[in-house]
């Protein structure tokens, strides 16, 4: 099917660009059914996706070229197959705001830096939601053309099949569905003839020249302001310092009150009631993708989840008596099985660096010695070409030229098998950690490029803590 996949995609790739595909690149998989593949040519690099779900890709089409057309940083939607079930969109590249916010953070903590790429997009987000959104066609919108009361229940449902009984978390049933009618009548109150993006948090927004770019929206729909904020602002894995929450909150209504009249106290008010659906959503989801599918990494974000739970938990203050929600929520703290999870959680820490053969084999300070020390240096180096040698190899030139050829791939590919294969096996033998290097003659191009796509390989892909250094650059 995959080869099949990559052909299609090829052949739409040819048709528009009038090249040949010279290397291809399945991407990680995410939390969706959707295959994503990097087709690159001599003088084109785009992302060719695939997904069986028809009316979600006429979504996804019909709403890129709107929001494009509007100003909104997306994708362009170069071609589009909807009896393949296919379409060749705008590659924005692999930094993502939360792989940024994680690789700051492990090197110098919450800093200046990541408030100022947050900033930027609750600037933006509301002319998305005003703006823009106002004359989108909400014909499109799938499987909802708004997030109203079925919406509403199927994400309660989710958390209450997919999260509370399979952590065997006990509640009456009843009254928590009595609790969910009450809940729902009082955030359809807030008002909400706006374009909601649905899954607005940091891995689904990219930063490319330092500007926020967004995908996967899909799932878009008519909806309250507050909802996708609060998808931002309280994205488990991304845990925000509640202190940097409330200010971008503030930042938001300051610009929101310059197209759209707000009452601050109001929309607070709603808005933590929208943190909490939308926290039970995640947690379905947490739950879904990890007790039922068995995949571990997203299990990993369930502590995260319940400690945000709590500190919104205080934060609350609805005009309505939740009783036993609130008694189920106040109770995932003590959840026996919940506990278990988090302490088979994984310690197992990864340091990926690349360095210059030049300067010597970095030494490896962990303690534990071994790993793996990957030489670079017998593939194509775009440092003896003048326009490359002052780019390194997290720029999209440079990324270009390395994944026209097929060897780069090739190479890749077997370092990947040879990680995971290890990583697989410290995991089950709770090792704590793995050291992976590459070296090449300056430590600027090759070394870089392929440190840069092993750490995003595992990131997606295993419950491991990544550290990433690029010594030469350092």
């Amino acid at each position: 099917m995959e080869k099949q996949i990559i052909q299609k995609l090829s052949d739409l790739f040819q048709m528009r660009f009038k090249e040949d595909v010279t290397s291809t690149e399945m991407l990680p998989p995410s939390g969706s059914y959707r295959e994503y593949i990097r087709l690159n040519s001599f003088h084109h690099r785009v992302i060719g996706t695939w997904n069986e779900d028809e009316k979600e890709n006429n979504a996804f089409v019909s709403f890129s070229n709107h929001l494009r057309a509007s100003g909104v940083k997306v994708p362009e939607i170069y071609e589009y197959d909807p009896k393949a079930r296919i379409y060749l969109q705008e590659d924005l590249g692999d930094v993502t705001l939360f792989s940024y916010l994680s690789e700051i953070r492990a090197q110098r903590g919450f800093t200046s830096e990541i408030s100022a790429a947050y900033r930027k997009v609750v600037q933006v987000l509301p002319v998305i939601q005003i703006t823009a959104g106002k004359a989108i066609d909400f014909s499109f919108c799938y499987p909802r053309k708004a997030f109203d009361r079925q919406s509403m229940m199927w994400d309660l449902n989710y958390f209450k099949y997919y999260f509370l009984k399979l952590a065997k978390v006990s509640f009456d049933e009843q009254a928590l569905e009595d609790d969910y009618t009450s809940f729902c009548d009082y955030l359809l109150k807030a008002e909400s003839d706006f374009f909601m993006m649905r899954d607005f948090q940091s891995r689904n927004i990219l930063l490319r020249n330092d500007e926020p770019w967004f995908i996967d929206y899909q799932g878009g729909r008519r909806g309250a302001l507050q909802y996708d904020l609060a998808s931002l602002l309280y994205d488990a894995k991304a845990d925000l310092p509640q202190s940097v929450r409330e200010e971008l909150i503030e930042e938001y209504l300051d610009h929101l009150s310059k197209i759209h009249p707000v009452d601050r106290k109001e929309f607070k008010q709603y808005f933590y009631g929208y943190v909490l659906i939308r926290m039970m959503q995640a947690m379905g989801a947490y739950g879904f993708r990890g007790f039922y599918e068995k995949k571990a990494h997203f299990l990993k974000s369930i502590p995260f989840a319940l400690e945000n739970l709590s500190i919104v938990m205080k934060k609350i203050d609805i005009p309505i008596q939740l009783t036993e929600l609130y008694a189920v929520l106040n109770s995932l703290s003590q959840s026996e099985v919940l506990k278990n999870i988090v302490a088979k959680e994984s310690e197992l820490t990864v340091a990926i660096s690349s360095f210059s053969y030049k300067k010597g084999i970095p030494a490896d300070t962990s303690g534990n010695g071994g790993g793996y020390v990957f030489d670079c240096r017998a593939l194509p180096n775009p440092g003896r070409l003048v326009e490359y040698q002052k780019l390194t190899g997290k720029d999209p030139k440079v990324i270009s030229y390395l994944e026209s050829y097929s060897e780069v791939d090739a190479f890749l590919s077997a370092v990947f098998s040879l990680a995971d294969q290890s990583v697989t096996g410290y995991l089950d033998r709770k090792f704590t950690h793995l050291s992976v290097q590459f070296g090449c003659t300056g430590g600027q191009h090759r070394s870089v490029y392929c440190a840069e796509r092993l750490a995003a390989h595992l990131k997606n892909n295993f419950p491991v803590k990544v550290i990433l250094k690029h010594r030469e650059q350092e």
